[in-house]
């Protein structure tokens, strides 16, 4: 199951040597527990895999990243 995961305009993470933040969506490989252990409380919005607007991404410029 995967888990998208977008940000606010001042929620920034480095993992592994990449930025999170407001530009993309992260793409969690599990669902709710996964995202809270990586971010912690400071993302946007979650969604589950076959719930995504993908209408959305234009506001995403850096599109999806896989954590």
């Amino acid at each position: 199951m995967k888990t998208y995961v977008t940000f606010g305009q001042s929620h920034f993470h480095l993992i592994n040597g990449v930025i999170f933040d407001k530009d993309c969506v992260a793409v969690v490989e599990g669902g709710s527990r996964e995202v809270f252990n990586l971010f912690g409380s400071a993302f946007c919005v979650e969604y589950a895999e076959s719930k995504f607007p993908h209408g959305l991404m234009k506001f995403f410029p850096r599109g999806f990243i896989n954590v």
